[in-house]
């Protein structure tokens, strides 16, 4: 006669890749229903919606239990836990993912745009923070480049940016008015700008940090519980040395290394298809070496990749070699937030002493 324990059995030799354990230790295995007639079903819920082995448990469940004596029919639902159950810092937000540069011009904020859509695509709920106040390119980027920013009861309302939550200071002025603040109103940029946002429930927040070390990127690690940081730079030497203290900056605030981004990491020919190195090759193999975190991408000089974030058509929205280097890196953040979290749980670092200055952000339009 069929029985719970012997499904479970067969479930736990199914192994979790990231967390090394099977997943009725984890607890994803639920709602386990066993009928008169042999019909077995239930829930696998995972931790993300965009888990890139999720295709492959529900094959193997349904081998497992399947192969089982007296089973006649297996069902399989594949479902996730809602961002709420695993929030931190920001209500409803599971994770937030913090994107880095050590210096402009290495291609940060097309990683995020792009990382974004493409934690989309795998079936997350995805929202975007463009910390770059003073280079905000996200909402031209993403198609919605016009579009106001919008409050309501006091509160930002995130613009519906092809499927991603954006929020902006780049959809909040006009497009010729630059942005001259000191730190006080930097740090009140980046606490209204997360924390009076109606988020709503996101899987993943992606934040487009400013390029370097400075005011608002310590905001963002203050008061935020990052889940981790992606470090984006060019195989240059000149630009790696910029990584390097964009590491050093992550590891004096405790915050997780996700991996780097070896971005315009070769250019293909067009007429005879050989790889060129035009920034050199290998530079942030010594880096994955050195602080132990892995290179999740390396993103080729493609014209597409450009003329996508100037149509508002990012290239991961599109077919080819570059859409899949950014669904593959999608995937490897999903797996590395998994492992890092269970290593070291987000934490803010702190809010910095003294007055946080005035709130920048509250005159833009109210929603109708």
């Amino acid at each position: 006669m069929l029985d719970t324990a012997t499904i479970l059995k067969a479930l736990s030799q199914i192994i979790d890749p990231d967390f090394k354990k099977d997943i009725v230790e984890l607890g994803f295995v639920r709602d386990l229903k066993i009928s008169e007639d042999g019909a077995v079903s239930f829930t696998i819920r995972l931790t993300t919606p965009a888990c890139p082995v999720k295709d492959q448990f529900k094959k193997q469940a349904e081998e497992a239990v399947s192969a089982i004596p007296g089973v006649k029919s297996v069902t399989v639902t594949m479902d996730s836990a809602p961002a709420v159950e695993v929030s931190s810092g920001i209500p409803g937000v599971a994770h937030i993912i913090a994107v880095i540069a050590g210096k402009g011009g290495v291609g940060k904020s097309t990683t995020a745009v792009n990382l974004a859509v493409a934690l989309m695509q795998a079936g997350a709920k995805v929202g975007l923070f463009d910390a770059d106040a003073f280079g905000p390119n996200t909402p031209r980027m993403l198609g919605v480049r016009g579009v106001p920013l919008r409050t309501q009861g006091g509160r930002i309302v995130p613009i519906d940016a092809q499927g991603v939550s954006l929020v902006s200071i780049g959809s909040a002025i006009p497009e010729d008015q630059p942005i001259v603040w000191r730190g006080s109103l930097q740090h009140g940029f980046v606490r209204d700008f997360t924390q009076k946002t109606d988020w709503g429930e996101l899987d993943y927040l992606v934040v487009d940090m400013p390029p370097g070390t400075g005011d608002i990127p310590l905001s963002v690690i203050q008061l935020l519980p990052l889940s981790g940081a992606l470090v984006v730079g060019t195989p240059q030497e000149v630009a790696l040395e910029d990584v390097r203290r964009g590491v050093s900056m992550l590891q004096k605030l405790n915050v997780n290394l996700l991996g780097f981004v070896e971005n315009m990491s070769y250019l293909v020919c067009p007429k005879c298809g050989e790889e060129i190195d035009v920034f050199g090759k290998g530079g942030m193999d010594k880096f994955a070496e050195v602080f132990g975190a892995p290179v999740l991408a390396r993103i080729p000089m493609d014209v597409n990749i450009r003329k996508g974030s100037d149509a508002g058509l990012p290239a991961a929205f599109q077919e080819g070699p570059v859409a899949e280097a950014y669904k593959n890196l999608a995937a490897s953040v999903v797996q590395r937030v998994a492992v890092v979290e269970k290593e070291n749980p987000p934490k803010a670092a702190g809010v910095p002493q003294g007055k946080s200055g005035a709130q920048p952000f509250l005159n833009v339009p109210k929603k109708n």
